[in-house]
């Protein structure tokens, strides 16, 4: 019988090995697997290369797993806002890798990994510092920059529902780069709130489909507190 139902975060970072590379859902903070990141800190691995859409916020969530010294390299396309503080520390003084790559750019080159797709052509770093040293084509006309995709060892996403076969789905703007990292990940782990029967959900609205997920771990719906309004998470 298929069960992809963990007991616990533990239990689902256990094999996540220090030097893997990490794709790590979110936008912002929309979607951050927020419990999976506070795992793999416990957990300890190390010289860990991470793919997020930034480089995280405050000094929570990623930014912790950044301050604590478990990051070589972030491939990432918004290192810097106002509250960035911990990856500028850390990049400014060398003890931080950074690739900066194009928010769309990103977003393929995951999506190539899961499709077995070796390499692509785009546009969109053409002339720039971001093409340097990368072969570039003229097709029809325009210059292109040849792009690798991206493949992680482990992928740690949140999700809204799933059942033991690993079907997801999504809340609204959660969903972001969740469904792409599943596809081009080894190893996929979700947090889920709500862990529904086999059918439960309806197969035109699972977004991610069970073969792409290794683990799934239900969470507990955390009630915060934002500018006097609760909110769910």
């Amino acid at each position: 019988m298929i069960n992809k139902i963990a007991e616990s975060v533990a239990q689902a970072l256990a094999g996540v090995k220090d030097g893997a590379t990490v794709l790590i859902g979110g936008f912002g903070t929309a979607g951050i697997p927020g419990e999976l990141i506070d795992g793999l800190i416990a957990q300890g691995a190390r010289d860990l290369t991470v793919v997020n859409n930034n480089a995280g916020n405050a000094d929570h969530g990623l930014a912790a797993l950044l301050k604590a010294g478990q990051v070589r390299k972030i491939i990432c396309s918004f290192p810097r806002q106002v509250d960035s503080y911990v990856f500028d520390e850390l990049y400014r003084s060398g003890k931080l890798e950074l690739e900066l790559v194009p928010q769309g750019n990103l977003a393929e080159r995951l999506r190539a990994a899961g499709a077995g797709i070796g390499a692509f052509f785009c546009p969109t770093a053409h002339g720039t510092e971001l093409a340097a040293g990368k072969e570039t084509r003229e097709i029809n006309g325009k210059h292109y920059v040849l792009e690798y995709p991206i493949q992680g060892d482990v992928a740690l996403i949140k999700a809204e529902k799933g059942d033991r076969w690993g079907n997801l789905t999504y809340r609204m703007s959660a969903r972001n780069f969740g469904p792409v990292m599943a596809t081009a990940a080894k190893t996929t782990i979700a947090t889920v709130h709500e862990v529904v029967e086999l059918g439960a959900l309806d197969p035109e609205a699972i977004v991610t489909p069970g073969i792409h997920v290794t683990h799934v771990v239900r969470i507990d719906r955390v009630a915060t507190q934002a500018g006097g309004i609760k909110k769910t998470a």
